[in-house]
């Protein structure tokens, strides 16, 4: 073959061996674009180098293997650091919990639920973020070794001062007139109150009871027919709160836990008997005094002075108190409280809470 012949040759198997190596090559070269940012420029470049000599494809193998395992160890060594940011912010987001305890002035105050980082949680939810997102630390609740229910019988007048909540307990034994405006403005609020009823109010208005469950608020047990506790006997305080429980259960299918007393009157046989059916005592932290029918302003300056976390406002489906139900709620949201039932407020339970932390 003359001269002339042999350079076309060596062109075409020259390219023939290129166009048999693409494939070989746009993948390796993917790999290269995807190399994180912890794997040097110099690392690439000196791989590729060796890809393409030869166009034996046994380099580019090579290459293609080295990158592979640094983007492993990349991820590690990522990994171990963001597991060791966690762990050590987990310290910090510690919370102990708080048993149950009988105060010499409050009585019994509940326990209240602590937290602890749940870091495997917490590591897959960062690690399946997009980058630079914070951190969202997700959590479990650790509970007190004393419960309520372990104290004995007691009254509560608040919930526990860690929790940042507070409950309307509102005591029904007479007349239904401003009942209306205030489901309006708890609905519009989206706000759940307790609703203590007395006995022989219910029994008269089962269907406005049905229609304040429905919304979604708590029922409970206000004796019967609004006698002070202390001055009956025995067997007369047990037919006080039983009669209305067995309303409570029969006709609107409550499943009651608490008990407050008519014109908190009450005596230590009173929280016994309570507590032998099953019946949480409970009064209040901060009286509106509604039955005297102060100038709704003086409602809420009142609760301004007087709120705080565990507070258990007592008031009545009254003129001043429907007045001023609104501004209550927005003080107490002002305060950082949460507003829930009262048995929501004695609950261990943490008030749901996010944190969130760059990493």
């Amino acid at each position: 073959m003359n001269k002339k012949g042999i350079l076309p040759a060596v062109f075409v198997m020259a390219g023939t061996l290129a166009v048999c190596q693409l494939p070989a090559v746009r993948a390796y070269m993917q790999e290269v674009k995807q190399t994180p940012p912890g794997v040097s420029a110099a690392l690439q470049q000196a791989d590729a180098v060796p890809a393409m000599a030869g166009f034996g494809g046994s380099s580019s193998g090579s290459g293609a293997s080295v990158v592979r395992k640094e983007m492993a160890k990349q991820k590690r060594v990522d990994r171990q650091q963001l597991l060791a940011t966690i762990q050590e912010e987990a310290k910090t987001l510690y919370r102990a919990p708080i048993d149950a305890k009988v105060d010499r002035v409050w009585k019994a105050i509940p326990g209240y639920n602590g937290r602890e980082v749940d870091v495997e949680k917490t590591l897959q939810l960062a690690e399946q973020a997009p980058a630079g997102q914070p951190v969202r630390y997700l959590f479990r609740e650790i509970p007190p070794k004393v419960h309520l229910s372990d104290l004995g019988a007691h009254p509560v007048y608040k919930g526990n001062p860690e929790k940042p909540m507070a409950a309307l307990m509102i005591n029904v034994a007479w007349g239904d007139e401003y009942l209306p405006r205030m489901l309006d403005i708890l609905k519009k609020e989206n706000v759940h109150a307790t609703f203590f009823f007395d006995g022989s109010w219910l029994s008269k208005h089962v269907e406005t009871a049905k229609e304040i469950q429905a919304q979604g608020h708590e029922l409970s047990n206000h004796a019967y027919s609004h006698k002070n506790m202390s001055t009956l006997s025995r067997q007369q305080a047990i037919e006080e709160i039983s009669k209305t429980e067995k309303l409570l259960t029969e006709q609107l299918g409550v499943s009651n836990t608490l008990f407050a007393p008519p014109s908190g009157d009450f005596d230590q046989e009173t929280v016994k008997i309570a507590r032998e059916l099953k019946l949480q005592t409970v009064l209040w932290t901060i009286d509106t005094v509604d039955w005297r029918n102060p100038a709704p302003e003086q409602i809420l300056a009142k609760l301004s002075r007087t709120m705080e976390p565990g507070a258990l406002i007592l008031m009545h489906p009254t003129k001043s108190s429907s007045a001023a139900l609104e501004g209550i709620i927005r003080i107490i949201k002002q305060k950082g409280l949460a507003l829930g039932t009262v048995s929501e407020l004695l609950s261990p339970e943490r008030v749901p809470e996010t944190e969130t932390k760059l990493p």
